[in-house]
C-alpha cells in the first residue's frame, strides 16, 4: 500500500467516524426528548449519516467521489441548520447554546467538515490508475 493510499484510507475512516458521530448525536437527542417534526428530521439525519459513512468505506471511483461531496455538503447543511436555529430560527424552531449537546455538536460537525473537505480533495485528486490501487489495497 502506497503512502497516498494509506493516507486516503485514514481520511476515509475519519470521515466515516465524523459522519457517525454527527448522526449519533441526532439519534441520541431523539431518544432523550426531541420529538415531533424535529425528531423525525433528526432520525432522517441519523440514517443519512450512517448511509454516507458506509459509502465512505465501501465505495470506489466515481461513487466515492460523489459520496465524499455529498457527505461534505450534508455536514455543512446540518451545521448550517443548527446555526440558523441558534440565531434567527429555522422553521419556527429556536435553539439556545444551553440545549443538550449544542456546543459538542458544533465542534464535531465543524471538525467533520474540515475532515471531509480534506478527504474530498484527496479523492478528487486521485489519478484513475491510483483509484484502482486504492480499491485493491495496493
Amino acid at each position: 500500500m502506497t503512502e497516498t493510499s494509506r493516507a486516503l484510507w485514514i481520511m476515509r475512516i475519519l470521515s466515516a467516524v465524523a459522519l457517525v458521530a454527527a448522526g449519533g448525536i441526532h439519534l441520541f437527542l431523539v431518544f432523550n426528548g426531541v420529538g415531533g417534526i424535529l425528531g423525525v428530521f433528526f432520525i432522517l439525519n441519523a440514517i443519512a449519516a450512517l448511509v454516507l459513512a458506509i459509502g465512505m468505506l465501501v465505495l470506489h471511483g466515481r461513487l466515492l467521489q460523489a459520496t465524499t461531496v455529498l457527505s461534505l455538503l450534508f455536514l455543512i447543511a446540518t451545521l448550517g441548520a443548527l446555526v440558523l436555529a441558534l440565531t434567527v430560527g429555522l422553521f419556527g424552531i429556536h435553539q439556545d447554546w444551553n440545549f443538550t449537546l449544542v456546543p459538542e455538536t458544533v465542534i464535531i460537525e465543524s471538525l467533520g467538515i474540515v475532515i471531509l473537505a480534506v478527504t474530498t480533495v484527496m479523492v478528487m485528486r486521485l489519478q484513475p490508475e491510483t483509484r484502482g490501487a486504492v480499491r485493491r489495497g495496493v
